[in-house]
């Protein structure tokens, strides 16, 4: 099944045509709902608060921003669907502003939010909401609270659950960032499997929403290559280590897809492995290579119709995509505007649609922001019954057979 190795061809990539990209929202820096609390808006610094996370809900686009440097006011927000193209909403801040009290520098209970990168929502219409308990990662990582999942029902928006990682599955260092809900074998909402990416000490978590047990996996393929620590968008350069943290389920497959962000490679392995248990002393991952990329990337999403791939190559700021059944490769779109940065590449079930946050990552990073420029967008590609098919005569990449991986 697994018979294809994908080297993206810039020259073609430059000729190719591409499908349309719908600018949904833009902002050059964020702005915020703020109450009347001079410390909050006094701390707030725009130029520090960039966002990684994003889930379409029927009502409302959530949006995602850790706290990667000092000065972010609110680690999760929202803004309404169907907002005119290109508009930039102030965000609202989710629930409320009392789940923040980390924007005016300290955190009054680790029952609030501390550090979100990613969100999910449920077939019970719940949202999990990852929370890293990390703040300012990117100048001195403080650990200040546990990680957690905290689940809001989206009809109320209040908890319903709140999930604490059992200190075994966890290291000094861990930085959950990205999650999977499995609802495809054990069952739905409170029943599901939840696969959780560990960024800064690399590994996977695996947690049992039914039996409320976690366990960690680890693996060589889920380290960062120092070969790859450097990446360069739009001519400028910057340098992260950032280990397993892109993350993409196909149910049919029963298949989950990673990727660190510091290699050029994807990998994959069959769900039935990652919940199996804690694995045995020497026991031996079935991890397989997916395919090797042009450059790094970060954002990953399944088309769970066709079970299409998608990712982006950062470097070559474009959307590209794999089927691992028919071995079909194509490039969806090329944009070295809009697609700076992909951290978010989400397949929608409600409407079949791409949709993608994109970010001038480096200039945040290299300190090169201008706020007189759009650094901030959301991007949707409308997509047919598959939106590989547009392409299907580009033969955009090498190709070579996968490598199993030991453990």
């Amino acid at each position: 099944m697994w018979e294809k190795i994908v080297i993206l061809v810039t020259s073609i990539v430059l000729q190719a045509n591409c499908l349309d990209l719908e600018v949904l929202n833009q902002w050059n820096l964020f702005e915020f709902n703020f109450p009347y609390d001079n410390a909050l808006i006094t701390a707030f610094r725009p130029e520090n608060t960039v966002f990684t996370g994003l889930e379409i809900t029927d009502d409302r686009i959530f949006v995602s921003m850790p706290r990667l440097w000092s000065g972010v006011p609110a680690t999760l927000a929202t803004i309404p669907r169907n907002m005119p193209p290109g508009s930039s909403p102030v965000l609202q801040v989710y629930p409320d502003w009392s789940f923040h009290s980390a924007g005016r520098g300290n955190v009054s209970s680790c029952s609030e939010l501390v550090s979100v990168y990613r969100i999910r929502q449920d077939s019970c219409n719940r949202l999990w909401v990852l929370d890293s308990g990390i703040m300012t990662s990117l100048e001195d990582f403080r650990v200040v609270c546990p990680p957690k999942i905290i689940i809001f029902d989206l009809k109320t928006d209040r908890i319903v659950r709140t999930v604490v990682f059992p200190r075994q599955v966890l290291r000094p260092n861990s930085l959950l960032t990205n999650l999977v809900i499995d609802e495809s074998v054990q069952g739905s909402c409170d029943s599901a499997f939840a696969y959780i990416s560990d960024t800064a000490s690399p590994g996977l978590v695996i947690y049992n929403s039914m039996q409320d047990t976690a366990w960690r996996l680890i693996h060589p393929s889920m380290y960062p290559d120092p070969n790859f620590s450097d990446h360069t968008i739009a001519g400028e350069t910057f340098t992260l280590m950032d280990g397993v943290v892109g993350l993409a389920h196909s149910p049919k497959l029963a298949t989950l897809y990673f990727q660190p962000l510091a290699t050029n490679r994807i990998f994959s392995i069959r769900t039935a492995e990652l919940r199996k248990g804690p694995p045995a002393t020497n026991e031996v991952l079935p991890i397989e290579l997916v395919g090797k990329k042009s450059s790094q990337g970060l954002g990953l999403t399944v088309d769970e119709r066709d079970d299409t791939l998608y990712f982006s190559p950062l470097t070559e700021t474009s959307l590209a995509s794999w089927n691992p059944l028919t071995s079909r490769q194509s490039l969806i779109s090329y944009n070295p505007d809009l697609l700076q940065f992909l951290a978010e590449i989400r397949w929608n079930k409600r409407d079949g649609n791409i949709y993608m946050i994109s970010t001038r990552f480096q200039k945040f990073f290299r300190r090169s922001l201008s706020s007189n420029e759009i650094n901030l967008r959301i991007i949707r590609v409308r997509t047919k019954s598959s939106i590989s098919s547009a392409f299907n005569n580009n033969n955009l990449y090498f190709n070579k057979p996968h490598t199993f991986l030991p453990n």
